[in-house]
């Protein structure tokens, strides 16, 4: 899918990883095969699991949705640690956190038209499920 390489979520995760992956380099190297790769894997985790909501419908794209929504969770909590610890600076943390943010206006948006969706197209059907695990309440 070549445009979803360019909607705006896959392009900052994608600046968001070029600019993470120098910044770690100059983590503590004891910390390197612990810390540092625990963040370096919920950021990858986030854009993986993007990209397989990119190619699915309804709850299964919810379902990835989520996902990266708590590996998001995950690089927001690593990197206020690496700030605490000085591992950032707190122009790099500032950075690090405003591109963080800006993701996480997207993926929440992204979520928001994604459950709407289904649950029009429930509406439609005027069956009452959404698509979205949820059964309907007589």
């Amino acid at each position: 899918m070549a445009a979803a390489a360019e909607t705006p979520i896959f392009t900052r995760t994608f600046d968001f990883l070029a600019w993470l992956l120098p910044a770690t380099n100059h983590f503590p190297r004891a910390h390197r095969h612990s810390f540092t790769q625990r963040l370096l894997d919920a950021a990858f985790d986030l854009r993986e699991a993007l990209e397989a909501a990119n190619h699915r419908l309804g709850k299964d794209r919810l379902a990835y949705l989520r996902a990266a929504d708590e590996a998001l969770d995950r690089v927001r909590v690593y990197l206020r640690l690496a700030a605490k610890l000085n591992w950032l600076t707190a122009g790099q943390y500032e950075h690090a956190a405003r591109m963080v943010a800006e993701i996480g206006r997207l993926l929440g948006g992204w979520h928001k038209v994604t459950q709407a969706t289904g649950e029009t197209a429930a509406r439609r059907r005027g069956d009452g499920n959404t698509g979205m695990g949820e059964a309907k309440v007589s």
